[in-house]
């Protein structure tokens, strides 16, 4: 139990022992730090049940509460409200706690299996910035979620089974009809045949198919019997189809390293086909696919529903399978090969109607249990000056790999070419552009859309991630020059900012809680610059290093480490690496 939690659980009993029985406390940290450091809010609620005055119970409580040496200036303000401080030795106890064992103050939550659908980037298309905030976002959940006791797989699912591979495809055919894919009477093997075509090319090749397809109708039904082709795993297509997806999927990876983005899983929508019949004779035998112009679909419309709910698409008239489909086979594979407790889906928010036609036709054929959970994390926009989606100088839509390097131009001006030597120059610069794009990003709440302004992002003051990387790398810096100094336990707490350190570090497992539950990372963002903020207030006041008071400069150095230690555990789990230098 995290030493918070316990506190809290000891008030109730105390609580109890004045004679009063709660379920839960309403126990608020104090924004009144004059009068106490925590408030206790519960007397006006015990009242209406005991039948007395709330300030009566108050002060019995508060006479309870003196019997604990851990709280000291108890005070009743108002009606009945009961201020608490905590004592600097009890302070002292928890900081060295958490110096011995930093998870001593963080829960563990209960062992659930949850698979996180995060990545969704397209085969044969480059990763542009609106993959940002998903590979951003779901890492992140993915890592608080395992530092909590979870057990998690995050999976990337590759958009590589719908109409854009077969225009691919059509367009390989235009540019090379020779080669032996295109050739029936071909009965070599595939594997071992080359593709002149790179992961570059691709990615020139998919907006003048998609552009061909919106112009010439003949194309377009041309490339529908060629998705159509590789669906059914005819030979050629297939195969040709196979390696296109072997090169974009190592490009893919990339990109994502350099995100720090880590899947557990990197399967796509194709992986799901050989569930395809499964499904198809499960909705069959409920009776819920409906004929319609040629295709099927399923309705999930309710009575209660206010405005109209479309029909889930399920099979097109053409016989190609829906984006809609593979999602639910998808359901159905991961149901059946690793039995997930829950499946988040971390995508934009304009997506959520989507999200609710798929969960309603999980529902209706009971394809996964009734107790999985299956939950939409939807998140808005990162946007440039203009208030509208990020874009190149020239309006068109940014890859990812040119926002980074964008970021790094910007981030190297930063780097101190004192320190840092030349030839890890870039690489530092990497880092800090990664630190400087994931901390804006998870900054904000995930629902909300945001300005990412690439100047005040990537500085080194303010509430930013260089700012964070630099005072991480001081606090480093400064640990390692007292190296040969024996740091045991504090001893003494020297002030009110040292005090107010503690009690914000007593917070931790509040945030990390607090961030689990509304699957987003701005409390753990904003605790983190708080903390780092708070501590350089500290640095700034003392001189630890030549401070001639041993027991003085112990507990200083002891009170860095907690504050380093917290700062590495939370920026790791935003997914942001700190150099060695900057």
């Amino acid at each position: 139990m995290s030493i918070i939690k316990k506190m809290k659980e000891d008030i109730k009993k105390h609580v109890e022992e004045a004679g009063y029985i709660v379920d839960t406390l309403s126990i608020e940290t104090s924004n009144r730090r004059d009068l106490g450091e925590y408030q206790l809010n519960d007397a006006m609620q015990l009242a209406k049940k005991y039948h007395d005055n709330p300030r009566n119970i108050a002060e019995k409580i508060v006479s309870e509460l003196k019997k604990d040496e851990r709280f000291t200036n108890l005070n009743i303000a108002g009606p009945g409200f009961i201020n608490i401080t905590l004592s600097e030795k009890y302070i002292v106890e928890v900081l060295n706690e958490m110096h011995s064992n930093l998870f001593s103050n963080i829960d563990k939550h209960s062992e659930k299996k949850v698979i996180i659908d995060y990545g969704g980037a397209n085969v044969a298309k480059a990763l542009h910035v609106g993959h940002l905030r998903s590979a951003n976002i779901g890492e992140a959940l993915k890592r608080l979620a395992k530092t909590l006791g979870y057990n998690v797989l995050g999976d990337a699912h590759l958009g590589d089974y719908g109409r854009p591979l077969g225009f691919v495809v059509l367009e390989i055919k235009k540019m090379y009809p020779d080669l032996p894919y295109f050739d029936q009477k071909y009965n070599g093997d595939y594997s071992e045949l080359s593709l002149p075509i790179t992961n570059a090319d691709l990615e020139k090749i998919y907006p003048v198919a998609s552009k061909k397809a919106k112009e010439d109708e003949l194309y377009l039904e041309e490339g529908r019997i060629i998705t159509s082709k590789i669906q059914n795993h005819e030979k050629g297509y297939y195969d040709l189809w196979k390696k296109v997806v072997e090169i974009s999927k190592k490009d893919i990876k990339n990109v994502y390293d350099l995100l720090n983005t880590e899947f557990d899983l990197w399967l796509g929508e194709s992986d799901a086909a050989e569930y395809f019949d499964e499904l198809n004779e499960i909705y069959e035998n409920a009776h819920l696919l409906k004929s319609s112009e040629g295709a099927k679909i399923i309705d999930v419309s309710k009575e209660e529903d206010n405005a109209p709910m479309p029909p889930l698409l399920f099979i097109k008239s053409n016989g190609t399978i829906s984006y809609e489909t593979t999602d639910l086979a998808t359901i159905l594979q991961r149901k059946k090969e690793f039995n997930p407790d829950e499946i988040w889906y971390v995508v934009d928010g304009r997506q959520s109607l989507r999200f609710e036609q798929i969960f309603r036709a999980v529902r209706l054929a009971h394809l996964v249990d009734d107790d999985v959970k299956l939950i939409h994390i939807p998140f808005g926009t990162m946007n440039g000056s203009d208030g509208k989606p990020f874009k190149t100088r020239d309006g068109g839509v940014m890859t990812l790999k040119s926002l980074i390097e964008l970021v790094k131009d910007e981030t190297i001006k930063r780097i101190n070419p004192e320190t840092v030597a030349e030839d890890k120059k870039e690489e530092t610069a990497k880092d800090v552009a990664i630190a400087a794009l994931k901390y804006a990003d998870l900054l904000p709440f995930r629902g909300t859309d945001y300005v990412f302004e690439i100047e005040k992002f990537a500085d080194l003051e303010g509430k930013t991630g260089p700012y964070l990387l630099y005072s991480t790398i001081r606090m480093r810096s400064l640990l390692k020059k007292a190296e040969e100094i024996k740091i045991d336990k504090i001893k003494i707490i020297n002030g009110e900012t040292e005090k107010n350190i503690g009690l914000l570090l007593l917070e931790l497992d509040s945030v990390l809680s607090k961030s689990l539950e509304t699957k987003s990372l701005n409390d753990i963002a904003e605790y983190l610059y708080n903390l780092t903020s708070l501590y350089n207030k500290f640095y700034s006041e003392n001189k630890v290093l030549t401070e001639k008071n041993a027991e003085l400069k112990e507990s200083w150095l002891v009170l860095t480490s907690v504050v380093y230690s917290v700062n590495i555990l939370l920026l790791n789990i935003l997914g942001i690496n700190v150099p060695e230098k900057m």
